[in-house]
């Protein structure tokens, strides 16, 4: 089997970021002012305001704290907290300098470019760091010490990577697990 990897190829999907506004929110006085902006306290405790550009949604809560996802770059993430700051202060609540913002989770996705054959992976990644049940999901998951990630590998050989907290990680994650795969010729 002979496979097309480029090792540190992959593609960020997702980012999810938090930040604090340094202040108490009425996510009602801002549901009413902010175009867009959906809340429904009876559902869920957090205010959705949803931007196109960059296309993401950011949950307000009202201590002040937000989660931003849907990014898939780190200017992505700055630009949409800036456009939820000034929507915020244009809705009557102002916010004084510009929160600082924490990547919690980085989702990413990449192809080894040749099938795997999971069963084999089982063994080789070791028992203790691996799930895979066929029956349940087709997809193994495999929980990488260090870096601190988590990957879903299927047999077409496409993966994916979560819980990683910056860009580098990713790649290093997929770097090791490649080079683990080819360490047990699953790779070539």
């Amino acid at each position: 089997m002979v496979c097309g990897i480029l090792i540190s190829k992959y593609c960020v999907q997702n980012m999810v970021a938090s930040a604090s506004l340094g202040r108490e929110l009425d996510l009602t006085t801002l549901a009413l002012n902010m175009n867009g902006a959906q809340y429904e306290p009876q559902t869920f405790p957090g205010l959705v305001f949803r931007l196109k550009e960059p296309k993401t949604a950011t949950l307000l809560f009202h201590s002040g704290k937000l989660v931003c996802t849907g990014a898939k770059t780190l200017a992505q993430v700055e630009l949409a907290i800036e456009t939820v700051v000034k929507s915020v202060t244009e809705a009557g609540i102002p916010i004084t300098g510009s929160p600082t913002f924490q990547v919690q989770n980085i989702v990413a996705s990449a192809d080894l470019g040749c099938h795997l054959d999971l069963t084999s992976l089982v063994i080789s990644l070791g028992l203790d760091k691996v799930e895979y049940e066929p029956e349940v999901f087709p997809g193994l998951v495999y929980r990488m010490i260090e870096p601190k990630v988590v990957f879903l590998i299927f047999g077409s050989g496409r993966l994916v990577c979560t819980g990683a907290r910056t860009s580098q990680d990713v790649g290093i994650a997929v770097d090791k697990l490649t080079e683990e795969l080819r360490a047990a010729d699953l790779l070539q």
